[in-house]
């Protein structure tokens, strides 16, 4: 099933990404720099208040202590937040299109982030994970962070557009 969703996602987003390279030009992505900011701060809040109230008892208690389950929400917020700062920073100084940059950066971050719930035991603790192919839960996500930036991306495109 993560083997299908890592190439529905990678469909969606050779798509969605390229309209959003085609429809944003190189200088309005760099002024969405804090429309970036904002925009991924409330999608991970949101992201992670949806987890923590439909997961938390099939998967992220088995990796994350009690006191972490309202707690993750603003801190993954304000993280991530940071961190599409870093990536828009970055993005905009690696050879190629801003956006795309940006995009990958994301992607390799959910791989990053996967990697690292698999050495928290998310493979092993959650019954409804068990036997999931550890390269699958490495890949998938790297398809679907792609998709919940360029998500990201529009939404911040569109509050720019807005003002």
């Amino acid at each position: 099933m993560l083997w299908l969703g890592a190439l529905i996602f990678a469909l969606l987003d050779f798509a969605f990404v390229a309209f959003l390279a085609w429809r944003i030009k190189p200088d309005t992505f760099k002024r969405l720099k804090w429309n970036l900011l904002v925009t991924t701060a409330a999608f991970w809040f949101v992201l992670w208040t949806s987890m923590s109230y439909f997961f938390w008892d099939p998967v992220y208690h088995y990796v994350f202590p009690e006191w972490a389950r309202w707690f993750i929400p603003p801190v993954y917020g304000l993280l991530f937040g940071a961190v599409a700062l870093l990536f828009w920073w970055l993005a905009l100084r690696l050879p190629g299109h801003g956006l795309i940059n940006f995009c990958i950066l994301g992607g390799l971050l959910g791989m990053i982030t996967h990697v690292w719930a698999i050495y928290r035991g998310i493979l092993d603790k959650p019954p409804m994970l068990k036997g999931a192919s550890p390269a699958a839960v490495t890949v998938m996500p790297f398809f679907e962070f792609i998709f919940y930036w360029c998500l990201i991306i529009t939404i911040s495109r569109l509050m720019w557009r807005g003002r």
